[in-house]
């Protein structure tokens, strides 16, 4: 897939795990920065990734969209139980990185397991970054209602926009809905009617107006 005109491959070895992806710059930034990765499947060159930093980028952000290191080390196949760490580490790296581009507000995000490694980070390190994006948290495995993954939703102090779909098996609107209580930190839930996990980005479907209206309700919570 050949790079959209308006970004370039991006690279910064200083880090332990290096930086890697593809930066955004805005025609008239508004001096935020965006850092965006992929899901377990995907990398950042996947649809919803590229389509949502082209949205940001016309919103005035710069956007890196980044691969996580299990993925600069693998170029397919999903991230093994040792991986997260490192993973978070990397996305820790990345803001650090954007922290240096911009001079306004940095935030971070991620479709699926890298917005959860985003909130486990952000968990973690309370001041790290300054909102999070979250599409198609994976709030349990399919068929999994038990399984939840939200351990650390009651630490996340950092408000968060979450960005659901319909028919995503992993989580329903009600269960979101429910989990989303246990953060202390402002949220909000974007429900896409009639997609899945994906949000329409799978194979050659596309849901074109949905990334800029993620940026338009983006703005409006983070104002």
């Amino acid at each position: 897939m050949p790079n959209p005109p308006d970004s370039e491959p991006f690279a910064d070895t200083s880090h332990d795990p290096p930086v890697r992806g593809f930066l955004h710059r805005p025609t008239k930034s508004n001096h935020n920065g965006l850092v965006f990765t992929h899901g377990a499947g995907g990398n950042a060159k996947a649809g919803l990734p590229l389509a949502l930093a082209e949205a940001f980028a016309g919103a005035g952000f710069v956007v890196l969209r980044c691969d996580l290191p299990f993925r600069q080390s693998r170029a397919f196949g999903p991230p093994r139980p040792g991986d997260a760490a490192r993973d978070r580490q990397g996305l820790k790296n990345a803001v650090a990185v954007m922290r240096k581009l911009v001079t306004g507000r940095v935030f971070l995000g991620g479709q699926s397991y890298g917005g959860r490694q985003a909130t486990m980070l952000c968990a973690e390190e309370p001041g790290l970054a300054d909102g999070l994006l979250l599409t198609s948290y994976p709030l349990h495995p399919p068929g999994k209602p038990e399984r939840l993954r939200v351990e650390h939703f009651p630490k996340l102090s950092v408000p968060a926009l979450f960005v659901s779909g319909t028919r995503d098996p992993f989580g329903s609107i009600e269960e979101i809905t429910h989990a989303l209580k246990l953060i202390p930190a402002k949220t909000q839930l974007m429900v896409a009617d009639g997609v899945g996990h994906d949000l329409g980005f799978s194979g050659k479907k596309k849901s074109a107006a949905l990334p800029a209206k993620i940026a338009e309700v983006f703005l409006g919570f983070f104002k």
